[in-house]
């Protein structure tokens, strides 16, 4: 029997009287679906009561309605440690003819990640995805009178619903809290579905705004004073300085008579406008939602490339970095905006995103080394609340094909390294006790202080010739009490100093190399002699305050070891 045929009315009912009371009390309800709460240090995904780290993998667009592949796609995921899939669901899916809906895909979907103890994320292809408009149902795109689209600086109109729409952003509305209103009945007490990410790398292509007659209107009238009240307490470089005579370098101009006059004119003042636009239209559609099953709400980002020249490039509007306080202000109901990074400078994207008021999250990115080196670096670094390599349906062939070889693919052994010690990861999320390194040969350091000790993290270099150095390394450090560390890394090599450096030189008592198992460290291997001594040289090291050892890891990783350090002079 699918979920939808479940009659679970009474209950549901019951469920949502009790959350609302709860949150009317400002506390969580037991068995209170997923939420993000802060805790210490990090703002954490609770879910069933506990912090959850996502190791995540996105099903390809369409790969979600393929049952059959999905029955052949659940277990490889499995064997790639993920815990969490996210898959798609489109607005032309479930409400393929006006007014009638069906949720067969999304049933399936949670039985068969509840079969294979799998949590889902749900992207929602409503009005956008990846800026056009080709997830919404063919009764909305024929009807361009009632839904208008996107018209760019040609004249021409775009497959882009255009986000000034009433009419397209209350369909889209009743289609996402029908859609949510489902969930709360088949996995209001399950929490097999996690969080949504609302629509897909939204924005304008082809052109800065959207240049339709209502767009061009508004962009002529008033910035609403709210925007230019919440930009202001941001201070944000968005806002030129006015021209008015006595105004304060920086403040908003007064009484915003158009949106070029508060952001200067050109891409900026567009950018600005479509970001507004779009965070409106999404918020009000995340905050109906909510109010029925009130779940997590992200964005993601399509960000910028090197060779784009401006907005419309890049998807215009868009929660980029740079009007990510206009998305705030527009849609308080988001919970937070995501990147999608591909590009090679995943450590410089990831500090864009991170915020005391928006968590990481990496819903898009790489599954190969690179990918792990990533997720170690976003999780130990920046607290991130998960990981997701993009195409994972197409990912578990190729760990089929190398399981049959003897060698798992390394998002398989990254992910089961992070599944081990995710209990420890995220209570040091928590207390600040962890740390992440991303090395390449354009980045070979990094330092980082946790437990009373600088890290020195560096690319591995060749015993026998030091001057061969690794060109990809990854690590993650977790301060496990008084001179003690968990080390798990690719390639690096590691170094400890006393913070402050006047402590003395940090030695190592012990070292190890094991697992952690059921919460506990589990020895497989002791440590010492040539397998910690990085530099003979003991005078040059001693010059540099450090003892000559450290702890290696090679290229076969990511491998955990347990350090013990003492300090001497």
């Amino acid at each position: 029997m699918t979920l939808s045929l479940l009659n679970s009315q009474a209950r549901t009912v019951l469920a949502i009287g009790v959350l609302a009371a709860a949150a009317a009390l400002g506390a969580p309800a037991a068995g209170a679906p997923p939420h993000l709460e802060r805790r210490g240090a990090a703002t954490q995904l609770i879910v069933d009561g506990k912090p959850w780290l996502i190791l995540g993998g996105e099903v390809s667009n369409t790969g979600s309605t393929d049952m059959a592949g999905m029955d052949t796609v659940w277990p490889q995921l499995q064997r790639l440690h993920l815990n969490t899939a996210l898959v798609g669901t489109a607005w032309a899916w479930v409400e393929p003819k006006e007014g009638a809906f069906d949720f067969k895909w999304v049933d399936q979907l949670i039985e068969g990640a509840r079969a294979h103890d799998l949590r889902l994320v749900f992207l929602w292809f409503g009005s956008w995805k990846n800026s056009l408009s080709s997830f919404a149902p063919g009764w909305v795109k024929a009807d361009q009178r009632r839904f208008p689209r996107v018209r760019i600086r040609s004249g021409q109109s775009v497959e882009i619903l255009t986000p000034l729409s009433e009419a397209a952003r209350d369909g889209d509305e009743r289609a996402y809290v029908a859609f949510m209103r489902h969930l709360a009945q088949v996995d209001g007490e399950r929490h097999t579905v996690l969080m949504i990410q609302m629509e897909n790398e939204v924005g304008v292509l082809g052109d800065s705004r959207d240049r339709g007659a209502e767009a061009d209107a508004a962009f002529a009238g008033p910035v609403p004073q709210e925007l230019l009240e919440a930009l202001g307490k941001a201070q944000s470089a968005l806002l030129r300085t006015p021209s008015a005579a006595g105004a304060p370098a920086g403040a908003p101009a007064a009484g915003g008579s158009g949106w070029e006059k508060a952001f200067g004119p050109g891409n900026t003042a567009d950018e600005a406008f479509m970001a507004w636009q779009y965070g409106r239209y999404m918020g009000h559609i995340a905050a109906a939602g909510k109010a029925v099953y009130p779940i997590p709400v992200y964005t993601n980002t399509w960000i910028v490339q090197p060779s784009d020249r401006g907005p419309g490039d890049y998807p215009s509007g868009g929660p980029e970095p740079r009007v990510l306080d206009i998305w705030k202000a527009a849609a308080p109901a988001i919970d937070f905006n995501a990147p999608d990074i591909y590009l090679p400078d995943f450590d410089v994207w990831t500090g864009r995103f991170h915020r005391p008021d928006n968590p990481l999250f990496i819903p898009e990115s790489r599954g190969d080394s690179a990918g792990v080196a990533n997720a170690f670096f976003a999780i130990g670094e920046h607290a991130a609340i998960g990981y997701s390599p993009f195409g994972i349906d197409e990912a578990h062939r190729l760990s089929t094909q190398a399981a049959a070889a003897g060698a798992p693919l390394p998002l398989g052994r990254g992910y089961a390294v992070l599944g081990q010690l995710a209990s420890r990861i995220l209570q040091r999320q928590s207390d600040g006790g962890i740390t992440g390194a991303w090395l390449n040969s354009g980045h070979p350091r990094q330092d980082s202080t946790i437990g009373g000790y600088t890290i020195h993290f560096e690319l591995r270099r060749d015993r026998r010739d030091p001057s061969k150095v690794a060109q990809l390394g990854c690590a993650l450090a977790l301060a496990e009490g008084p001179d003690a560390f968990i080390v798990a890394g690719t390639d690096v090599q590691v170094t400890f100093s006393p913070a402050p450096p006047a402590d003395g030189i940090a030695g190592i008592a012990d070292a190890e190399l094991g697992t952690v198992t059921d919460g506990t460290w589990v020895a497989s291997r002791k440590m010492s002699g040539d397998d910690i001594v990085l530099d003979y040289d003991l005078a040059a090291a001693a010059q540099t305050g450090q003892s000559g050892s450290g702890l290696r890891f090679g290229p076969d990783g990511p491998i955990v070891q347990r350090v013990l350090l003492y300090r001497y002079r």
